[in-house]
């Protein structure tokens, strides 16, 4: 059993410190998780990984109360975490009534894009909760490679089904996802 597994076992049991004593064993990992995934983000982006990486941590440790079945469970439920801190703040950045310091502009002088990089995870993010509701499967493969940035070898181990299996669960994903998106 892995060091980490044994900590998550302690914090199961309530066992005092023991959430202490699993950050350290799961921050270059998270972090590593949190990198890969503000890659895939827009370059005006102001969240660090850092930053993401403790805002999940908070959010995972400061429910109270939760338990890990492994590391595999874990690793879900902080690519979970890191998912939903995403989509709050690109619903806050897409709120009409998010500025006070507007002015006035001529419409006809604007250039407008289509949808803007927060509009896209907000519109992944209505997908994505689709494909949970049809296919919870598919949609964990989604969150941990998406969100998580995990390989397709990595989601298998933490799934625990075949890479194959991941394979064709991103590929037919992928095409519901994109499907649902466009239209």
């Amino acid at each position: 059993m892995s060091e980490i597994t044994l900590v998550l076992e302690a914090v199961k049991r309530g066992e005092n410190q023991a959430s202490e004593q699993l950050l350290p064993l799961v921050y270059e990992e998270l972090r590593r998780l949190a990198a890969v995934r503000m890659a895939q983000e827009s370059a005006g982006q102001t969240l660090q990984p850092t930053a993401l990486v403790h805002e999940a941590w908070l959010q995972l440790v400061g429910e109270g109360g939760r338990s890990w079945q492994n590391r595999a469970h874990f690793f879900g439920a902080a690519a979970d975490a890191m998912r939903r801190i995403l989509i709050d703040k690109a619903r806050r950045k897409s709120r009409l009534k998010h500025g006070g310091d507007q002015w006035r502009l001529n419409i006809d002088d604007l250039e407008l894009a289509e949808t803007t990089p927060d509009d896209n995870i907000l519109l992944i993010n209505d997908a994505l909760e689709r494909l949970e509701k049809e296919d919870p499967e598919q949609a964990r493969v989604v969150v941990l490679k998406f969100f998580g940035g995990l390989t397709n070898l990595e989601v298998a181990e933490n799934l625990g089904i075949a890479e194959r299996t991941v394979d064709r669960h991103w590929a037919c994903a992928k095409g519901r996802l994109f499907r649902w998106i466009r239209s």
